[in-house]
């Protein structure tokens, strides 16, 4: 009898056995550095599909709090890593302007305001585009919304960071309120109205206090990002439980107020979502032209030819800056002299200068573009016109002397031909 006893409690015991949570894995990257040379790192909790990114600190020393706050936030996960849905990658930024807390201010090191500088034409409401003369804390109107948008690097980093992103929260202070994205758009209400209650902030759905344009929020939701600033109540104080609260309402409601990017449709090709957001955030058709075919598979991702351009995704990369970008078929090209029209071009190092210097940076230098790889030269073409063109290590520009218009050359269109005449098989497609 007691044998039997035994074996039950044997039995029962396997049944029932608790199985430990294991506890989703932790990474600190760097994903660049500021204008003055200071790291912005990203504390990454889980791996799922829906990624969550927290940023503190865009304003600097006058919201320090939020930089404290996201440390704080920091060490919770840390100790409590399993809070984490399967379904969420937890991005923190503790800092993304380290140069303005560091000189004491609000702004970068230039003077820019970081939340006046993003390009947010992308959604349907023009009020909150952006400009370079912007309305800030205090009623204090200035000129700091940066030469152009998204001309500072740390917008270029947060850009980029957030390509494959399904939410992002913006931490500020100090109104003790949660507004969304000021255009419509369900998942960012949702979301700030979720984070609201739970942290005990008020709920607004608009900012009214006064106009923000260029905002990391609208450029956000613009793009498919459900996007929400909560405004701490103080300027000193981290408010942990109230921010924890809300940031765990978010968790618990991954599915309904984090969307997945969603993959686009252009001339009936269809276009992956990081590939779309790319595509649209850095110049959508009038510069890197129409998709030829769908996107094809790679060793470490896929890749999809456009008439200017190739664009890939790294999944090796994934959660950096360089995890979607222009592949390097400029510098392919310039090996290949397939656009050479002289006898040699000069090698070239240096950061761009002449009459494609203004172009390429404002069109995202080397974060879009890449380095330049040669010097402008006369470049002749098979239909005998002429032209200025430059290589650089992604793209090559072409300038037109009369019109002085400057475009990418048909690189996509290029290396379409090249694989069409030399692979052998066609590569598996991605629809």
């Amino acid at each position: 009898m007691i044998h039997v006893v035994l074996m039950l409690l044997l039995v029962f015991s396997h049944l029932y056995r608790v199985v430990p949570v294991q506890a989703p894995p932790v990474r600190t990257i760097e994903i660049g550095h500021s204008a003055e040379g200071r790291p912005i790192e990203a504390v990454v909790f889980g791996d799922g599909s829906r990624k969550l990114v927290v940023v503190g600190a865009t304003h600097g020393a006058p919201e320090a709090n939020t930089y404290r706050l996201a440390l704080a936030l920091i060490e919770h996960f840390r100790a409590h890593p399993t809070e984490i849905p399967p379904d969420v990658r937890l991005a923190i930024i503790p800092v993304l302007n380290p140069d303005g807390l560091a000189r004491g201010w609000r702004f970068d090191a230039a003077g820019v305001d970081l939340n006046r500088n993003m390009d947010t034409s992308h959604d349907t409401c023009p009020e909150n585009d952006w400009r370079p003369r912007v309305q800030g804390a205090r009623g204090i109107v200035s000129d700091t919304g940066g030469p152009y948008p998204d001309s500072q690097i740390e917008s270029r980093i947060i850009r980029a960071f957030l390509l494959d992103a399904a939410g992002a929260i913006f931490l500020h202070s100090n109104a003790g309120l949660v507004f969304p994205a000021s255009c419509e758009h369900s998942p960012s209400i949702a979301m700030a109205q979720i984070y609201a209650a739970a942290a005990g902030y008020q709920y607004t759905r608009f900012w009214d206090r006064y106009t923000i344009t260029g905002g990391m929020h609208d450029w956000a939701a613009g793009l498919g990002i459900a996007a929400i600033t909560p405004e701490l109540l103080t300027g000193d104080q981290i408010e942990f439980t109230e921010n924890l609260a809300g940031l765990r309402a978010v968790l618990r409601h991954s599915a309904e107020v984090l969307p997945l990017p969603e993959a686009g449709m252009i001339n009936e090709i269809p276009v992956p979502p990081v590939i779309y957001r790319f595509w649209r955030a850095m110049g959508g058709e009038d510069r890197f032209g129409v998709p030829l075919a769908p996107a094809t598979e790679t060793t470490t991702g896929m890749r999809q030819r456009f008439t200017r351009v190739v664009i890939e995704v790294d999944e090796t990369q994934r959660d950096t800056i360089t995890y979607v970008r222009l592949a390097a078929v400029g510098k392919e090209a310039m090996i290949a002299l397939a656009y050479g029209g002289a006898d040699t071009i000069t090698p070239f190092s240096d950061w761009p200068s002449g009459p494609f210097a203004e172009f390429w940076q404002r069109g995202g230098g080397q974060f879009v573009f890449g380095d330049p790889i040669s010097l402008p030269f006369a470049s002749l073409l098979p239909d005998g016109s002429s032209r200025i063109a430059q290589y650089f290590t992604r793209v090559v520009f072409f300038l037109e002397p009369s019109s002085g218009q400057i475009e990418l050359a048909p690189l996509g269109l290029w290396d379409a031909a090249r694989t069409q005449l030399t692979a052998p098989v066609v590569q598996h497609t991605i629809r």
